[in-house]
């Protein structure tokens, strides 16, 4: 095993690169602070049997190429997976692996907590104290929105998608509606949801929280058509991609108070924010941690781990995109 070349390209948990030196072998990991530029990955992954690889990297023919022809794997770290060529790699038969399923709660906890966060202006409010303008109570001080007998919309199922409704369905007397490419009858009569027309979803949702991944048919998803559907009063959080949000449209509809405010966790073309946004005082604008655990990212580095080493011994890796 020990012959076998596996480059990481950013530092990771410990967790994986020490669940692949007890299997025999010492992985290269980049010592870069930061992403490596496209030169710098195609120099970093020569020779390489297996590259660890993180959403920041794009990875199609051209790194695949300079990789050379014992390339075996790319594991993203990463449940999604549109920072990789599907068809690049199908075409020199590497396998393309990711890391689903470990950070479904981590991720729904956090679209919860920046839920709160922005119905009730704790970002803002934690600011205006910090920077000594909180001269006492007062009534009209930091007004929110209350959760308590509004509609949360829920675009897109899926596993998080799911697990939000599940923690948010009992105790604020919430009427929950979703769209989803696939409709979910037993989830519906299970938690008691609504499944609705996306156009429905963006009239009729106080809060609406995005759980789609990205493809090429789901950019852009929302616009600027659908972001006018919206209430006034709405709330829209993001923690699934960037790029299925027009960000130049929503920030148009910030700027213009046609929804109430939004927040944040990826961005269109990270981690560049269009232009706008970082000015605005009704976003919450945070740099891509939803899944910022400390055993979700350790867990997600032993299953990159454990997809690779399954390749390198001739077998199906356990999580397998194509």
């Amino acid at each position: 095993m020990s012959n076998f070349k596996i480059v990481i390209t950013r530092r990771i948990p410990d967790a994986g690169i020490n669940f692949l030196r007890q299997a025999g072998l010492e992985p290269v990991v980049s010592q870069k602070d930061g992403v490596l530029t496209r030169e710098e990955l195609k120099e970093f992954v020569k020779g390489a049997d297996a590259i660890l690889s993180l959403l920041t990297d794009k990875i199609d023919a051209e790194i695949l190429e300079a990789a050379g022809p014992q390339l075996k794997v790319v594991a993203n770290y990463a449940v999604g997976y549109d920072n990789i060529n599907l068809n690049d790699c199908k075409a020199k038969n590497i396998l393309v692996t990711n890391t689903p399923g470990v950070l479904t709660e981590t991720v729904a906890e956090h679209a919860i907590g920046l839920l709160f966060a922005i119905a009730q202006n704790i970002p803002q409010a934690d600011k205006f104290t910090r920077e000594g303008k909180f001269t006492g109570w007062a009534p009209m001080l930091f007004l929110g929105t209350d959760l308590y007998d509004k509609t949360l919309g829920i675009l897109g199922l899926g596993r998080i998608g799911l697990e939000v409704v599940k923690r948010l369905k009992d105790g604020f007397s919430l009427d929950i509606i979703y769209y989803d490419i696939n409709r979910n009858e037993q989830a519906e009569k299970e938690l008691k949801i609504k499944y609705v027309s996306l156009e429905e979803l963006m009239r009729n949702s106080d809060f609406l929280s995005i759980h789609v991944p990205l493809t090429p048919t789901t950019r852009h998803l929302i616009g600027d058509k659908e972001l006018r559907l919206m209430k006034k009063t709405a709330y829209l959080i993001n923690t699934s991609r960037g790029a299925l949000l027009d960000e130049a449209a929503l920030v148009k509809v910030l700027q213009e108070k046609i929804i109430q405010g939004a927040a944040l966790d990826v961005y269109e073309n990270e981690p560049k924010l269009t232009e706008g946004l970082a000015q605005l005082d009704n976003v919450i604008l945070l740099p891509h941690i939803a899944s910022a655990s400390i055993g979700t990212r350790s867990k997600m580095a032993e299953m990159a781990a454990q997809n690779i080493l399954a390749v390198l011994n001739g077998q199906t890796p356990p999580n397998l995109v194509k």
